[in-house]
């Protein structure tokens, strides 16, 4: 069996708003809050970020690694990963069905919701998708429109 993904949250992240705590408990996923002194060793893992070259199925045989915080706070859980992993982006014309409504600060163009995310490279590596949008409040609309791209 391969390595479950993995998925770093930060403390300040609302659980309420995580696109990606209905995943909790899966076996194919590892779930990590980044407290004070928390480590990950990355090496590895594909990690998903912009500007880095996009995903492919080369990347098939690698584990996933999701930073899951807003922009504003990632650079702080950025600080808690380690080793070498892998970077990777996402194609840039897939957009978010997520509707983002911040008063701080602007989103990178193409930024995702951290399900949508996942879905998006489980598929670019040819690895399984199902019920992975099962419970994800905007998955027709962002299925419809992944399709469309």
């Amino acid at each position: 069996m391969s390595r479950p993904d993995v998925i770093i949250r930060h403390p300040k992240e609302r659980l309420s708003k995580c696109s990606l705590e209905p995943l909790r408990g899966r076996e194919d996923l590892i779930f990590h809050t980044a407290r004070p002194g928390f480590l990950f060793d990355a090496t590895g893992y594909v990690l998903l970020q912009v500007d880095a070259p996009v995903l492919s199925p080369e990347d098939a045989g690698l584990p996933l690694l999701l930073l899951d915080s807003t922009w504003r706070l990632l650079p702080k859980l950025q600080n808690c990963v380690v080793g070498e992993p892998v970077p990777r982006s996402l194609p840039p014309h897939v957009q978010t069905a997520y509707p983002r409504i911040s008063k701080i600060s602007e989103d990178p163009t193409g930024s995702l919701a951290s399900v949508e995310a996942l879905y998006c490279a489980r598929l670019l590596q040819g690895r399984p998708t199902q019920s992975l949008l099962k419970h994800y409040h905007w998955r027709d609309s962002f299925l419809r429109q992944f399709q469309e791209s």
